[in-house]
């Protein structure tokens, strides 16, 4: 996510860490920088003035176990969508963002509607915040004409659904295209189908400075969807670093974090290190915990124990697609020796694991033939 024609941004470019990642959008001096050194105790620059933070300043939370990457991202203005103010830059670490934490000023958010611009911002280059996908199914094709049909009555396209769509994709050069709609969609989820490069956030909002306001203003915002009332200053909803506090919970809530516990045969479950699983990212199911574990456990994978809230009984023996829930614990099952043998990619995996180790004994032959020449 660097800059644009002026060179590579520095700060920009940050590595994934952790299991999920949250970026801090806001207005100049609403307090982003004090609100991530509450959260993840990495010191950033702050200060009174506005554009005190001039790059993308990272740092970890670490909350029920797991690790959470903070961005702490320069100020956005009115206009960041068309590249105002780095608006560019700021608005694509977003993107790539798995949840949206936008920071705004108690005490000006009465005059200069601060919210409703940074949605209007977020929203122009494509992001929907808060929202699901569209259940809408959409293939393009090299020919054929449009098909449209739909599984349920379409109440908002109008006496002539079909023909909308049909205009709507020549609008966009699109001849031949296959669409179902299961759901009674509007016109913007229809060309937010079509055009397809829409990302879906989950965002809440945090309402920073209370203490500069009425108690009855106070209770305004905190009635807003999606929003939590707080000062860092104060210590209002917010806590220090390691210590539980409402603004964690609802980030981890809104980023949909899952800790499973793993166990061995015969063994206590260890709790002390839970596997995070991230419904955003691979899912909450057996299979993403094999994946987050090693993929050799989801190619050996014969079946699972599950204890807790998402097993029926205790245990359940269950397969790769079983959801877990939070604090389950489990025990991974691999194949017997006899049931990889009846695997009938079992003889291409065999000869890939001899090829690997001809190949790793070859290697080392060689180096070691070229230090004696030396």
């Amino acid at each position: 996510s660097g800059g644009g024609s002026g060179g590579p941004s520095e700060g920009f470019d940050v590595a994934r860490l952790g299991d999920a990642r949250v970026a801090l959008i806001g207005f100049p001096s609403v307090g982003k920088s004090t609100l991530q050194c509450k959260l993840t105790g990495t010191e950033s620059e702050a200060a009174a003035y506005e554009f005190t933070t001039l790059t993308c300043i990272p740092g970890t939370m670490h909350y029920k176990g797991s690790k959470v990457q903070v961005l702490d991202l320069p100020g956005i203005i009115e206009g960041a969508a068309h590249g105002k103010g780095r608006g560019k830059e700021v608005i694509a670490c977003a993107r790539n963002a798995d949840a949206i934490l936008i920071v705004l000023d108690a005490g000006k958010e009465g005059l200069n509607r601060h919210r409703e611009i940074l949605e209007i911002e977020l929203e122009t280059v494509g992001i929907r915040l808060n929202e699901r996908p569209p259940d809408v199914t959409f293939t393009k094709k090299a020919g054929g004409g449009v098909r449209f049909a739909s599984t349920v009555p379409l109440t908002k396209l109008g006496p002539d659904p079909a023909k909308l769509a049909t205009s709507i994709m020549r609008e966009y050069r699109i001849m031949s295209a296959d669409l179902l709609a299961r759901e009674d969609i509007s016109v913007d989820q229809l060309v937010d189908v079509i055009v397809g490069n829409r990302v879906y956030k989950p965002c809440c909002y945090f309402y920073n400075k209370i203490d500069t306001i009425t108690v009855e203003e106070v209770d305004q915002l905190a009635r807003m969807p999606h929003s939590l009332v707080g000062s860092v200053a104060k210590k209002y909803n917010i806590a220090d670093p390691l210590e539980d506090d409402p603004l964690k919970a609802m980030i981890w809530n809104y980023l949909g974090l899952t800790r499973i516990y793993t166990k061995r045969k015969g063994t206590q479950p260890d709790l002390n290190e839970p596997v995070v699983l991230s419904a955003i990212r691979k899912g909450t199911t057996v299979m993403a915990l094999c994946q987050n574990i090693s993929t050799q456990m989801l190619r050996d994978f014969n079946f699972a124990m599950v204890w807790g809230k998402s097993a029926k009984h205790s245990p359940q023996r269950c397969g790769v697609n079983h959801p877990l829930q939070d604090e389950d614990v489990v025990q991974i099952v691999t194949k017997t020796n006899s049931q990889q043998r009846q695997d009938k990619n079992y003889q291409s995996m065999v000869q890939g694991f001899s090829d690997k180790y001809h190949k790793k004994k070859f290697d080392a032959k060689k180096k070691k033939q070229g230090k004696l020449r030396r």
